[in-house]
């Protein structure tokens, strides 16, 4: 106990203390009324008081069961400030019925809502308001009851020997729910909740007796106010704001859940659900078995319809939020899925071109070895002036081709990634159009049309020129290959910047892709033999996935296929790169 609690302790056991030397000393009286009420007031704004700091402090789920301990401690306050009211400053007998009985009776529901939030668990994914409509229903529900079984003959038809007897039963009942919630959190929680839940539990349990003494002494007219039955009650009001301080000083976090605890989140709803079913129940039986006076059966089968009415619209505005719920998870499930296919597609794509590019690489080294010899020995002939200019110009040729079947080579180890491609900044559009324009008589001789929508501000990308303008002549190529075929047709190319991306499409009216899932295989391809290797898709891939883009296909609903190119602009790319270099 720290030090602040033990002063908490002191001050708390010596208010009890003298409460019940004075409880015990006075005479019933005004005195002694005024010194009960005005004591139990206090007691009560403390509680209160105490309750709304820890809100304060409190986030998420904590804040929110505090708030509503609160809520129900300000309800009780209420109640309490009536009795003062009347017996203290009017100096006058509580009228019977008095409303704040109807005031004392829903304190208790707020903190009944309190208990299912379970504070002591972290905020789970699904929405606040489930939980608000549940306690909606509840509260509801208590009012039903209270305006059921109490209310006719309190307000209605007065009969003080039927109403008072059903308000102690039912407040009885409200009081034991409440018990018992706070006994399953405080049996199945550890470390500081539990003992904010069993100080709350004991606290709640002195209170519910020292009432049923009370109410009973009451029936019995011996009861009066600052008597000794008094005592229990600024105990068990001392009690909960022992519990507060508690609270307060150890400030406890939320706990992980266990497996297998799920089934007490559904509690909740399904008590609103047997709340809602419980209503045509009494419906029947203040219809057929009520042996009461007409009125009072017409008044329950009137707020037995009007409780019916606020639950169905509560049952519907619940279910069409669940709905709402349900279509965002179902949106939610299907992206996640989509997304884990073109991760599996990517994962694929890569294996597959990185066994290509060991084949490639190891080829292309072979090559070079005896490429360098024929290169060597080329020029030493070209440069020997002992040869006649026959011979000289033969080895120029032998050197022309050897250094050209290098740069071939060389290509190929770019592709196999053994050899790093210089980036720098550049300008994807002025790239595109550059590229069109090289094609440009080539669609005009295949009956080709020509559209486009690249957009001037396209920011910059980090990226190397020459590999990504490969890249764009090997798409336009496919694309006026499938043209070719059907004789012609229109060609569309777009760019935009979408937030820190260029998104650029190649979109044909040609017959479509006959398989797009398999077009960035290596050496797949529906070409004629020897006109297509099925290799430049493949480079295409790996090009942009060096570049951290992505490169997608699909075939049009209203015919033709469109390849889609998504690269990060320049600052992101930086940025990334930095970050992985840190990491």
């Amino acid at each position: 106990m720290t030090k602040g609690q033990r002063w908490w302790a002191l001050c708390i056991g010596s208010t009890v203390l003298a409460y019940a030397a004075v409880s015990l000393t006075l005479r019933p009286g005004f005195t002694l009324t005024a010194v009960a009420d005005v004591t139990q007031l206090f007691l009560l704004i403390l509680t209160t008081v105490v309750m709304v700091l820890n809100a304060a402090r409190g986030r998420g789920p904590t804040r929110l069961f505090w708030s509503l301990m609160a809520i129900g401690c300000s309800m009780w306050l209420l109640n309490q400030l009536g009795w003062t009211m009347y017996e203290v400053f009017l100096r006058r007998h509580l009228p019977d019925p008095f409303v704040g009985d109807i005031i004392l009776f829903l304190h208790v529901v707020p903190m009944m809502a309190a208990v299912a939030v379970r504070p002591h668990r972290p905020l789970e994914q699904h929405k606040p308001y489930f939980s608000t409509l549940n306690f909606l229903m509840l509260l509801v529900w208590w009012v039903f009851l209270y305006a059921f079984i109490v209310f006719p003959d309190e307000y209605v038809v007065l009969n003080t020997s039927v109403y008072s007897p059903n308000y102690d039963l039912l407040y009885t009942l409200e009081n034991m729910a409440f018990l018992a919630g706070l006994g399953v959190l405080a049996f199945s929680t550890r470390g500081a909740w539990k003992k904010i839940y069993w100080n709350l539990f004991l606290a709640t349990a002195l209170y519910s007796v020292i009432s049923e003494l009370i109410n009973a002494a009451i029936a019995r007219g011996n009861y009066h106010t600052g008597g000794i039955y008094d005592i229990g009650f600024v105990a068990s009001i001392c009690w909960f704001i022992w519990a507060g301080v508690v609270a307060l000083e150890l400030n406890p976090a939320c706990e992980p859940a266990p497996l297998g605890e799920r089934r007490w989140t559904t509690l909740a709803p399904r008590f609103a659900m047997l709340a809602i079913l419980s209503l045509p129940v009494l419906g029947y039986w203040a219809w057929f078995s009520d042996s009461s006076p007409p009125r009072l059966r017409q008044f329950r089968i009137l707020v037995t319809l009007a409780a019916m009415l606020v639950q169905g619209c509560l049952v519907f505005i619940r279910q069409y939020l669940l709905d709402r719920e349900l279509v965002r998870l179902l949106d939610e499930s299907r992206q996640s899925l989509e997304n884990l296919q073109r991760v599996q597609a990517q994962l694929v794509q890569r294996e597959k071109l990185a066994s290509l590019g060991q084949l490639v690489a190891g080829a292309a080294h072979e090559i070079n070895n005896p490429l360098t010899a024929i290169l060597g020995y080329s020029d030493l002939m070209a440069a020997n002036t002992a040869l006649e200019p026959a011979q000289v110009s033969m080895a120029q040729k032998i050197g022309q081709q050897a250094r050209r079947t290098r740069e071939l080579v060389s290509g190929l180890l770019h592709f196999a990634q053994q050899s790093p491609g210089n980036k720098a900044e550049l300008d994807m559009g002025s790239l595109l159009r550059r590229a069109l324009q090289m094609q440009m008589l080539l669609l005009e001789r295949k009956k080709i049309k020509l559209e486009t929508n690249i957009d001037p501000t396209l920011p910059p990308i980090c990226g190397s020129a020459s590999q990504l303008f490969q890249c764009c002549l090997e798409i336009i190529g496919n694309a006026m290959d499938a043209l070719d075929e059907v004789g012609g047709g229109v060609f569309t190319v777009s760019a935009r910047s979408e937030s820190d991306e260029i998104v650029i499409e190649f979109a044909d009216s040609g017959p479509g892709i006959r398989d797009p899932k398999r077009v960035f295989d290596p050496f797949y391809t529906t070409k004629p033999v020897g006109k297509g290797t099925g290799l430049g898709l493949s480079a295409t891939y790996g090009v942009v996935q060096d570049h951290q883009g992505q490169i997608s296909c699909h075939n049009r609903p209203e015919g033709g296929a469109v390849f889609v190119l998504r690269f990060p602009a320049a600052r992101s790319t930086m940025l990334s790169e930095a970050l992985a270099a840190k990491a």
